[in-house]
Order: C-alpha cells, then structure tokens, then sequence
C-alpha cells in the first residue's frame, strides 16, 4: 500500500470522526487546505463522493460510511505490519493486544499476564485501558485482540466466557445509619441523592440500574454523575449522597471517613467476561485463553467455561 493511500484513508478517517475539517485537520496535524485537497484527491479517484457538506455542515454519506470502515482496518494492519517487523527484530516472537477496564479486578490482569505459553516462549502481552463498551468496539474493529470487559453490550461479532462476577458497592459516609449494616438493598438507599457514572461510559449498565430501581419502585431524590469513583468522594464523606461502585472502585473510595458495603441486589450482580472477535484466527491468542481459563479454575473459579475461539 502506497504512503500516499494511506495519508488518504487516514484524511477520510479523521474527518468522518470529527464531521469537521478544521477539527480533523488538527488531529492529524495539517492544514485545513491539505485536508481538504486530501478528501478532493480521494474522491476523485473513487468517482464518486464520500461527504456531503456545505458552509456549515459535513456529514458522511453511505459509501463514505462504507469506506471507512475497511479504511480503519487497512490502516490498522500496515500499522500492526510495521509493529510485527519491529516485534521481531527485538526478540519478541507476538504481540497480543489484550484490552482491559480501568475497574477490571486487578487479579483478572495479574493471572493473564503471569501466563507463559510453551508454543509461543517469546509471546508479550500489550494492555490497552478503556471503558468496556469501548473496548468491545476496540475489539470489533480489530484494533486489539482480545478484551477483559464488564458486562459487555452484545454483538455477533463477538465471542465471550464468563471470568468473574462481584456485586456492585454503595460509598456512604461512616456517620450514614447504613454502616452498620453488612449489606444494602435499593429499599435502603431509596430517596438519597445517588452518585452513578456517567450514562456514556457504559449506557446498558447504567440503564439496568435505573430499570431495577423503577421495578422495585426505588427513586432517588437526585442523581449526580461522575467519571471516575474519586470524584465522588467529597459528596459521600459529607453524607450528602450515596455512590454506587464496581469494587475497584470500592477499595479506592473506603478511606477518611468513607466506608463500602455491598448491593445485594440479584438482578444486579456485575459479571466479567473474557471476549475475542468471532472469527480470530490468532493460534497465541487462542492459547492465551485457554491457559487462562485453566488457571482461573485451578484457583477455584469452577463455574467457568472454555471460550469457543477458533485454534
């Protein structure tokens, strides 16, 4: 593939992602007219157009929508074809990009990368963080490997097994009435201010817990959204609110006067699954999950199952 294409695909690329020539030609570091003589260039070749645009508005158009999608992959693999010859000449036989939520249990990340495979003695583990319904789109793309995702949206792109589960926590300040209870139901927490993260982190989780709440007739006063559990803290050692927590996040927030319990909550308990694109052909990445399922059981997780991933 030629340096220039791929400066084209790339031009197509940033300005479908920001629908903007000027923001587009910041991310890629060029001009606003080198970008646009990029997407003229472009089409011209392809006969046809990939935008509609006027003075103030660009949008993608159906083939547009169509060629960026296999752009992003090409551009991923001449990428990943540079990586691959660089790997090698360092003495690194593969490379797994493996993705991971910042909030995965750190246990989950210490067994993966603790795993040494006798077929692939030179294998090395790349993580990537993202929040999992990105990491699913990641995954979708071929962006990465595999993924360590947290109640992952569904797709039939995507193949997963079950790693972990765990309830959710509620923070609250050590003065609440609830500290001094083990758990906590939503009956318990009804008519407080709850802190949640925010809905476009992770839109069908936070959804789930907006409609069990409805279903057990539980509302909050108010609700406030954060991005990361720290944010939180002030609001919850004040007692002014209650915070729901994955136990990352948990472990995090229970300290100067802020304590943790657990949700008990059945329809709600969060599960982790180790996820691969259906159709991977990758012999290392296939290894990978296999030891690593055998070793999750071997430490006592024996409800879990193998992932169907191709060998």
């Amino acid at each position: 593939m030629a340096l220039n294409e791929i400066k084209l695909m790339e031009a197509a690329i940033a300005l479908a992602e920001e629908l903007n020539f000027s923001r587009a030609a910041q991310k890629l570091h060029i001009s606003q007219p080198a970008l646009t003589k990029r997407i003229a260039e472009l089409e011209d070749r392809l006969g046809l157009a990939l935008f509609e645009r006027d003075r103030q508005i660009v949008d993608v158009n159906d083939p547009g929508r169509a060629f960026v999608e296999e752009a992003r992959l090409s551009v991923l693999h001449g990428e990943r074809a540079f990586q691959a010859a660089r790997t090698v000449a360092r003495g690194v036989d593969v490379v797994l990009n493996v993705g991971r939520s910042p909030y995965t249990d750190p246990f989950l990340v210490s067994t993966l990368l603790s795993i040494e495979l006798p077929l692939f003695p030179r294998l090395r583990v790349e993580l990537t963080s993202q929040f999992s319904c990105d990491l699913i789109n990641l995954l979708s793309e071929g962006s990465i490997d595999l993924a360590i995702a947290t109640e992952p949206p569904e797709s039939a792109l995507i193949t997963t097994a079950q790693v972990n589960e765990a309830p959710f926590y509620i923070a609250m300040s050590e003065q609440d009435p609830l500290a001094a209870c083990p758990s906590v139901n939503f009956e318990d927490i009804a008519g407080r201010c709850w802190i949640l993260f925010e809905r476009r982190l992770h839109p069908p989780l936070y959804d789930k817990i907006m409609r069990i709440a409805e279903l057990r007739g539980v509302l909050p006063s108010k609700v406030q959204h954060v991005t990361a559990p720290e944010e939180a803290f002030p609001s919850v050692s004040d007692g002014l609110c209650v915070a729901f927590l994955v136990k990352v996040g948990a472990l995090r927030m229970a300290r100067n006067g802020v304590t943790v319990r657990p949700l008990t909550e059945d329809m709600l308990i969060l599960k982790t699954y180790m996820a691969c694109r259906a159709n991977n052909k990758s012999k290392a990445a296939s290894e990978l999950v296999r030891a690593f399922m055998r070793k999750l059981s071997r430490q006592g997780n024996e409800k879990q199952l193998s992932l169907p991933i191709s060998a």
